[in-house]
């Protein structure tokens, strides 16, 4: 885990999340640590993407407190980048285009924004890619645009919703790699969401279960080769049995 200052404490106090009349969780209480990648999994349903969202700031708090750094979190902001499962790429604007999207928005000038972004594509291993639209690329290949355009903007924290869900299994390991690669040394802070337990333990350097409220640490190193590791293998089993309809975090 990185201790790079850059990345921003993500903390809930009692939270109640849902949106008005409909809670999905009650009386969250996580403390998101700078510059961790925190994997979330949980049951269908459980709410682990309305948490993300209110991290984000696009669904108020219902009680209790959502703080960054210390500070409520109360609407989006441009340095908690939010990626989801659907790349959300502009068909009509070039690979290139799409990264320096949220610098331009930003107004960062524009010698200086396509350098960014043409140093994050090069990052994420798409050189050659730049001037093609997003109907020329894979699948895979729209998630490192995805990636390199949130990376690109110098988040403090990234929230991803599932980002590799529709991959196939080879693409989806090659992603995994690619994130932990290309976050190594940027400091920020990462919260994971997840179905896929395997994924869960090979990003995340902890794992909180949804369904119990606990939080566990992952055994390391990072390797593929781990999974057979009697901690691993362990914390695996606990993981899947948390894997309950039951969305409480108390």
């Amino acid at each position: 885990m990185t201790t790079d200052s850059h990345g921003v404490r993500l903390t809930l106090r009692g939270a109640t999340l849902g949106r008005a009349g409909v809670p999905v969780l009650d009386g969250v209480d996580l403390d998101v640590v700078p510059g961790e990648i925190l994997t979330v999994v949980g049951p269908s349903g459980c709410g682990k993407s309305t948490l993300l969202r209110t991290l984000a700031g696009l669904l108020p708090v219902l009680g209790g407190e959502v703080s960054q750094d210390g500070v409520p979190v109360t609407a989006p902001r441009a340095e908690r980048a939010l990626v989801f499962q659907d790349d959300a790429l502009l068909p009509w604007r070039t690979v290139r285009a799409n990264v320096e999207l949220p610098l331009a928005i930003r107004k960062v000038a524009r010698a200086e924004r396509r350098e960014r972004a043409e140093q994050w594509l090069a990052r994420v291993g798409l050189t050659e890619h730049t001037a093609k639209l997003p109907h020329r690329l894979s699948g895979g290949q729209r998630q490192r645009v995805q990636l390199a355009r949130a990376l690109a903007a110098g988040p403090r924290a990234v929230l991803m919703d599932e980002p590799f869900g529709a991959l196939d299994a080879q693409t989806r390991a090659g992603m995994q790699q690619l994130l932990v690669d290309v976050l190594r040394g940027t400091g920020a802070t990462v919260v994971f969401v997840t179905h896929d337990v395997d994924e869960a333990l090979f990003l995340g350097d902890r794992v909180a279960l949804l369904s119990t409220g606990r939080v566990l640490p992952v055994p390391r190193p990072r390797e593929r080769a781990a999974h057979a590791d009697p901690a691993t293998v362990a914390l695996r089993r606990e993981v899947l049995e948390s894997l309950t309809p039951s969305p409480s975090f108390s």
